[in-house]
């Protein structure tokens, strides 16, 4: 189960004393530090990928065809945006990994948050996963998702 909270005035909040934009600003340091940690550099074409090996984006399956539900079509939706969020915490991990801290519990409480989120994406994702099959499994049994044309 997923709880989303919409605020009025996202630009307001802080969290532990500091702004959405200085939080921002230091993820995007620890990334730069964690690109300089590993040798990598944001020019040099080097990604960490996730996802099937040996596939790139003119293989992907296209979207969704027209026959299938909006049911289908939503839950195919929010599952990319669950991979696509989870792909950025795993780099948020790296850097948080590549960091360095002041103290190792300090370090370890950041790694320790980081998994939390990440777990939590992937819970969502199972739950997506388990209702796109549901869904799937429905319609294949009135024969709805079957496409005929030639």
């Amino acid at each position: 189960m997923s709880l989303s909270v919409g605020l009025p005035n996202a630009a307001g909040v802080t969290i532990g004393g500091k702004s959405a934009a200085t939080i921002r600003a230091l993820s995007d340091a620890a990334q730069a530090e964690a690109d300089k940690a590993l040798g990598t550099k944001e020019d040099d074409g080097k990604v960490v990928k996730t996802g099937p090996v040996g596939l790139d984006k003119s293989t992907e399956t296209p979207a969704a065809p027209s026959n299938q539900s909006v049911a289908v079509k939503t839950l195919l939706k929010r599952m990319q945006e669950l991979q696509q969020q989870l792909r950025e915490q795993q780099q948020q991990l790296a850097a948080a990994q590549a960091a360095s801290y002041p103290t190792p519990e300090i370090k370890a409480a950041a790694l320790m948050a980081i998994q939390g989120q990440i777990a939590q994406t992937n819970g969502a994702l199972l739950e997506v996963s388990a209702a796109l099959v549901k869904e799937l499994s429905k319609g294949a049994s009135t024969g709805s998702v079957v496409n005929t044309t030639a």
